[in-house]
């Protein structure tokens, strides 16, 4: 029975891309940053090969004579560097144009539509930090019904509402909403409810975030797995950014605390095909928020838990470690995403004696089509499987 566990380390990316000018990502460095902190610590990821991928440069970093696993940078294909462009070509999509931005906010035709379908009136409308934009309208919003609608660098309409005034389902329906709204030229990445609790001056923004996504454009791996009748498994947010299409089982996380533990419990669980994970806080809490302390903190716990991940695995389980983008938070004129390359971590028990380091890939794609090949499904996505150059010499 074979299993893979993809698991996207939401924002560890590993160094600018050669285009990451063009994105206003000159000298972003996610990995390089990070590892400037005390609390920073890896070995069991460095066992595995992470500081042998090409072009990683970080402080604390030594590359070892015998990784455990075959490594490889990954190199975005697709024209952005937001989590659903990400985990899109993660999975075999490849998106020749970017999705939509909105520096300026959004058009008025797009706000008297949602105000129309919501029957409330809307506050901000322009690129705010998340956490900045509920201390300075806050207030007004629980005086006045109006929803804080806001964006970012990324393609996103985010709605934020205080739980005391806006019930979660009902903040839920207008986002499904603002979906319908959203589609076409207007078509964003995602729709995210932002739910917030507090009183004035320490409003706190809570774990009932919710994200609607745009329904991938094209098939997927995910899409492949489902019609050859195996599991596709989702923790975390995964559902939300294939709008639940090709997944056959999920379940939500909170955090990376749950996230971790919903994997080792599908472990021990008896299924044939890819449990895919994301762990979120690396960029929800820590990257766009430019705490490196922080960030450094969660990837030394991940790492503190690959050995019990490891152990978990059976002999023919697949486990790949990877992520979607960058958000680095040494980066102080930006808290977005940033354009990089990302790693590529293939283990496999009955394989680690043989770990080549692929280089560079031209494409995240490589990884859906790598999954396709070892699991023997046809392979209709993007990418080149990296698979026969696992197979030992």
């Amino acid at each position: 029975m074979k299993r893979v566990f993809l698991i996207v380390l939401d924002s560890f990316g590993i160094g600018e891309m050669e285009d990451a000018q063009e994105y206003g990502d000159r000298g972003t460095n996610t990995i390089g940053s990070v590892s400037t902190s005390n609390y920073f610590s890896i070995p069991n990821l460095q066992k595995l090969g992470l500081f042998n991928i090409e072009g990683v440069q970080c402080s604390k970093q030594e590359k070892i004579t015998q990784p455990l696993a075959m490594v490889a940078r990954m190199k975005e294909a697709s024209k952005g560097k937001d989590t659903t462009i990400g985990h899109w070509e993660i999975a075999g999509l490849i998106s020749e144009k970017p999705l939509p931005t909105y520096p300026e906010g959004f058009p008025q035709e797009i706000i008297d539509a949602f105000v129309e379908a919501t029957g409330r009136g809307v506050l901000c409308n322009r690129p705010y930090s998340g956490t900045q934009v509920i201390q300075d309208y806050g207030d007004e919003h629980r005086k006045t019904g109006k929803l804080i609608v806001y964006t970012s660098a990324d393609s996103v309409f985010q709605i934020a509402a205080h739980e005391d005034e806006v019930p979660l389902e009902t903040l839920y329906e207008y986002c499904r909403q603002a979906r319908a709204i959203l589609q076409g030229k207007h078509g964003v990445g995602r729709v995210i409810a932002r739910p917030f609790t507090g009183t004035t001056g320490a409003y706190m923004r809570t774990s009932n975030r919710h994200d609607y996504s745009l329904l991938p454009p094209g098939k997927t791996l995910l899409d492949c797995l489902k019609e050859a009748g195996k599991d596709v498994i989702a923790v975390g947010k995964i559902y939300d950014i294939f709008a639940g299409r090709g997944i056959t089982e999920f379940v939500y996380t909170k955090n990376n605390v749950e996230g971790i533990e919903s994997t080792l419990e599908y472990l021990d669980r008896d299924f044939e095909g890819l449990c895919f994970i994301n762990l979120v806080d690396f960029d929800m809490l820590y990257g766009h928020r430019n705490d490196i302390d922080g960030y450094a903190k969660a990837l030394s716990y991940f790492d503190e838990k690959l050995p019990e991940i490891m152990e978990k695995m059976h002999r023919e389980d697949v486990l790949i470690i990877t992520a979607d983008h960058g958000c680095d938070p040494g980066y102080l004129q930006s808290t977005d995403h940033s354009r990089e390359y990302t790693p590529f971590i293939l283990y496999q028990q009955q394989r680690k004696d043989h770990a080549p380091n692929l280089g560079t890939r031209e494409s995240f794609s490589d990884i859906a089509a790598t999954i396709l090949e070892y699991l023997e499904i046809e392979q209709k996505v993007a990418g080149k499987s990296m698979w026969q150059e696992h197979e030992p010499t």
